[in-house]
């Protein structure tokens, strides 16, 4: 089998055993990554700050033994911090940010033994169902489909993986952050319980606790193997999650009779798009063949005012990172250094009070326990929903040029109409997963979510395995492919 065919025809847990196996190196696979990068990045605009020179010295002094040795990979351009990989943030503010230490994240993935080689795009501050940052001169396009967006934040990791110029690459998800673009590139994207995985050194917590770090992956085996070489708090960790019951990997043997929640509208009941419904209505056919019983149910939570109560908190995230910028080089932010939704967000966030923003934690934290009640009172296992209300927009419908940050976020037919979903799982902390199993008929991926009560990753793991096995997705490719 050539380098190519291994890329297209295995995921990166397959990759890995070849090499185990001796039957390629890693210095072959960076090779062909690279080419695949060179290749695709001028028509997708998904690679960003790459470092041969940083992949191949890491090969030379000799990788460890991992479950991942010698699989090429992207960091996300948004956290992840690292020595040997610079970071713009998504922003021309934050340009070739470099770091003192590594991230935990960074450290674990490296243990692993994946050979980290670049960056991906992120929109300005990780905000936005897109990926069209002025800092990466163009907006990062889809590849089922160039002129619709690949999604946001982690847009331009879906675009790479989906593209095939690498297997599996990080992203993070604070407010659907992974999902929305596993939904948008046909890719499977999980986001785990709050605090599964490490924040740092540099953060305790991210927006308020709704921000975790995550995957871009072909195949739910990836994803499994990822998390279980990452999961677990760090030093000082402010708090941590329930223990697993056993692994990530242990959960792909699971197979379970459980009882789902369905709904075809958004949280609210507002209707959704009809390939949305569509997909939504055979997940739930699907599901009920393999044994489950599907009960059609809706939270009763209020989900508009936690997302009123997100916004600030997102608002004040982001007066904190550029307001601190600012002073710690001594100079105000000039005009061209940051896009309109984070000029906006600023001057909204000078408008709450730090007791307005202690009130919005309390919000999302008892939006929480909302939607803890419903799982519990109505006996759920899991909640079937669409993973976004509408298929994958078109470019330029959430850039961030001309925006009030309040309108992006709430007005109509702006990102909470859009993504009525995702959020309320960052906002809970529940695990929750978007997986590829509709396309509309001119070839745009839509996700179907399944969310779990509190710490049931493991639950929530082995159902996408088994959906995974009962309509496999992985030799789905897109037009604009290595």
């Amino acid at each position: 089998m050539s380098i190519g065919e291994l890329f297209d025809t295995c995921d990166a847990t397959g990759i890995a055993a070849a090499v185990k196996r001796g039957e390629v190196t890693p210095g072959e696979l960076l090779d062909e990554a690279l080419r695949r990068v060179a290749t695709l990045n001028p028509q997708l605009n998904a690679v960003t700050m790459l470092q041969e020179d940083v992949a191949r010295r890491l090969i030379a002094d000799g990788l460890p033994e991992g479950p991942l040795t010698g699989v090429p990979f992207l960091l996300k351009d948004l956290g992840a911090e690292a020595i040997d990989f610079p970071s713009n943030n998504g922003s021309r503010l934050f340009a070739e940010t470099r770091y003192a230490k590594d991230s935990a994240i960074y450290a674990r993935l490296k243990a692993a033994g994946l050979v980290t080689f670049g960056r991906t795009t992120s929109p300005e501050g990780g905000v936005g169902p897109t990926t069209e940052s002025a800092v990466y001169g163009g907006p990062t396009r889809n590849p089922w489909n160039p002129g619709h967006t690949p999604g946001g934040s982690s847009g331009g990791a879906a675009a790479a993986v989906a593209s095939g110029m690498v297997p599996v690459a990080h992203g993070s998800d604070g407010g659907g952050s992974v999902r929305i673009p596993a939904s948008s590139c046909g890719l499977f994207g999980f986001k785990a319980t709050r605090a599964r995985l490490p924040d740092g050194p540099y953060v305790g917590e991210g927006w308020a606790g709704m921000a975790i770090d995550g995957f871009l992956t072909r195949s739910v085996r990836d994803t499994a193997t990822l998390l279980d070489a990452t999961n677990g708090i760090d030093l000082g960790a402010p708090y941590s999650p329930p223990p697993l019951e056993a692994s990530f990997g242990a959960a792909l043997g699971r197979r379970e009779r459980l009882t789902i929640a369905f709904t075809t509208t958004n949280l609210t009941g507002d209707p959704i798009h009809p390939d949305c419904v569509a997909a939504v209505e055979a997940a739930a056919k699907l599901l009920e063949s393999l044994g489950h019983t599907l009960v059609e149910a809706r939270p009763v939570a209020d989900t508009r005012g936690m997302m009123a109560a997100w916004t600030k908190v997102v608002a004040c995230g982001t007066a904190l990172s550029v307001e601190g910028a600012a002073r710690r080089r001594g100079r105000p932010i000039a005009e061209d250094e940051i896009e309109d939704v984070a000029r906006s967000a600023i001057a909204y966030a000078r408008g709450v009070s730090g007791a307005d923003y202690l009130e919005s934690v309390n919000k999302v934290h008892a939006y929480g326990r909302e939607m803890a009640d419903f799982f519990a009172a109505g006996g759920y296992d899991l909640l079937l929903t669409a993973t976004l209300a509408e298929p994958p927009a078109r470019l330029g419908r959430f850039d961030h040029a001309g925006r009030d940050y309040v309108e992006y976020r709430m007005g109509k037919g702006m990102v909470f109409d859009y993504s009525p979903f995702t959020a309320a799982f960052n906002a809970s902390g529940q695990p929750a997963a978007s997986l590829p199993l509709h396309w509309t008929a001119d070839g745009l991926p839509v996700g179907i979510h399944l969310a779990a009560p509190y710490g049931h990753d493991e639950r929530l793991l082995g159902v996408c395995a088994r959906l995974e096995e009962a309509a496999p997705w992985f030799s789905r490719r897109p037009s604009i492919r290595a």
